[in-house]
């Protein structure tokens, strides 16, 4: 088959395709915030399912509790349900989401702190509902038995030593070092300012490679 002319792109081109790109995406973006604010049944269901696993390794991270990071994960949802009609766009959904976990996993370990709580985690836990592993969901390859033996040990220190962490450091080194958000978008999760954050992640990588030493 035969063009008479190019396809090609020029700068201008590629720069109006891509501006439109990003219209397209804020209209659906809308339109689907506006089904959740409307009760759409579905519309919720796919909130669910875009960012449960993103929110579930949060608060796994945050908790080192399959168990615990399940529930948080449900009630995170429940109350992202009940809030939504609040939700006035200042930040991206999925940071909105952050922020109400981020609560939730502050409120219960409070709750657990006050008890004098002390569980270990296992690798071999289930994840929710299924026969998912907890070992299944850090580690993306297949490695041999004995870098399968050197990589456990060094994420359960990680774990340890992030759950040593303070949780204004904890939190902050979490979100950006382990779920990659940018400092304005922990500022948005947190609600705090710029400066804060990036004291407060500063403060906590200090502390978790004094505890990591030799690891």
């Amino acid at each position: 088959m035969v063009f008479s002319k190019s396809i090609a792109f020029d700068e201008d081109g590629l720069s109006n395709v891509a501006a439109a790109a990003r219209l397209d995406t804020a209209s659906a973006e809308s339109a689907f915030i506006d089904k959740l604010k409307a009760g759409d049944a579905q519309a919720f269901d796919t909130l669910v399912r875009r960012y449960s696993g993103d929110i579930y390794a949060l608060l796994y991270r945050l908790t080192a509790d399959a168990e615990e990071a399940g529930d948080l994960t449900q009630e995170t949802f429940l109350s992202a349900l009940k809030a939504i009609k609040g939700f006035r766009g200042d930040a991206e959904l999925k940071t909105w989401l952050f922020r109400i976990a981020l609560n939730h996993s502050r409120n219960r370990f409070r709750w657990w702190n006050r008890r004098s709580r002390d569980k270990t985690v296992s690798l071999d836990a289930t994840v929710g509902g299924s026969e998912m592993q907890v070992q299944d969901t850090l580690a993306s390859e297949s490695p041999g038995p004995e870098e399968a033996a050197i990589r456990t040990e060094r994420e359960t220190a990680l774990r340890n030593a992030l759950s040593e962490l303070p949780e204004i450091f904890r939190s902050v080194v979490v979100m950006c070092d382990i779920e990659g958000l940018t400092y304005e978008e922990i500022a948005l999760a947190l609600e705090l300012n710029l400066g804060t954050v990036k004291s407060r992640i500063a403060r906590g990588r200090c502390e978790l490679r004094e505890k990591l030493k030799g690891i």
